[in-house]
């Protein structure tokens, strides 16, 4: 197959109830759901059971899997290939939290690969909307160790180790794998993530689902994969009125922010790698060598390597994460 038929390309989005979850990926991003509890919007995943299909386009109805053994290194970049080969190393995500997410926390690569032969989990957060006083936790807020976050488990009162934070739109969290976290109740967010869905609940405030089961919890898992390094500051500081700034780089991704009115013109010939755009403002129009593409608020959209030169043209003040893998 010719690379005449590379372009962008959007997916059909995963749509996964939670007993968090609410109805913003609905009716803030046009998910096509009417579910009262959906909590997550899978945008692009090469989770196993859980792949994402093309939306439109020549390759209608092809999976994100089918597409990588067609066009490899085209698709994902040489470097990027030659080190995932199949698998696309990328989880990308909206979610809405209703209610809080449990107190969590996710494995390294080491301890992931022994124990679950899949990825490690590091990610971050871009808040797209916080109602008035939401928060979030992050790390804890006091320096700690293994024995004292254990006297603050077992008393029942962890929460009180836990750095909680205020939360507006458009802050930025960046959460290596170990770090202790959770998403308060009123914040729908994107995130970018390795490829893996492991997480281990430490504790989820005794709820129960509708038949009165309360969800699992991985306590003994959790405590050896926790990092209790303490940090002054866990939030992602940036330049807010940039209109084009570095959020996140990390071994595992880069994150971008693009934003404005006026056109961008991006090159990605010296990377080699994919890359995704998310929009979480606006629309407008992407260009590329031999077509263009809408976009819309809620829109994820792969471009693949050989595509190197995008313009990006919004109808309406936009702003897009652009995401790739480093080399």
């Amino acid at each position: 197959m010719s690379n005449s038929k590379l372009y962008p390309f959007k997916f059909n989005p995963i749509l996964k109830d939670k007993i968090w979850g609410g109805e913003k990926l609905s009716k803030v991003l046009d998910k096509p759901t009417d579910s009262k509890e959906c909590g997550e919007s899978w945008e692009l995943s090469g989770v196993k059971g859980d792949i994402s299909v093309v939306a439109e386009g020549e390759l209608k109805d092809r999976s994100l899997t089918e597409l990588i053994d067609i066009f490899k290194g085209d698709l994902l970049g040489e470097k990027v290939y030659s080190k995932f080969g199949s698998e696309f190393p990328l989880l990308i995500k909206f979610i809405d939290a209703n209610e809080d997410l449990s107190i969590q926390v996710h494995p390294n690569d080491v301890m992931a690969k022994a124990r679950h032969n899949s990825f490690g989990k590091t990610e971050m957060w871009y808040v797209v909307d916080a109602e008035p006083g939401a928060t979030l936790i992050s790390g804890f807020n006091k320096p700690t160790n293994r024995e004292e976050y254990l006297e603050y488990f077992n008393g029942g009162r962890l929460v009180e180790l836990l750095n909680k934070e205020k939360v507006v739109n458009d802050d930025v969290f960046f959460l290596p794998a170990g770090r202790v976290h959770t998403i308060g109740k009123g914040l729908l967010i994107a995130e970018i993530q390795q490829t893996s869905d492991i997480t281990y609940r430490i504790y989820d405030f005794d709820r129960t689902d509708a038949q009165g089961n309360k969800r699992e919890l991985h306590v003994d898992q959790a405590l050896d994969a926790i990092d209790f390094t303490f940090y002054t500051e866990y939030k992602t500081l940036y330049d807010k009125t940039a209109a084009t700034t570095e959020l996140v780089s990390c071994n595992y991704f880069t994150t971008n922010k693009l934003e404005g009115s006026k056109p961008i013109e991006r090159n990605y010939t010296t990377i080699d790698s994919f890359v995704v755009l998310m929009c979480l403002k606006g629309e407008g129009v992407i260009e590329y060598e031999k077509g263009k593409m809408h976009y819309k608020l809620g829109d994820t959209i792969l471009i693949p390597n050989k595509l190197n030169e995008v313009a990006i043209k919004p109808e309406e003040a936009s702003k897009l994460l652009e995401v790739f893998v480093p080399n």
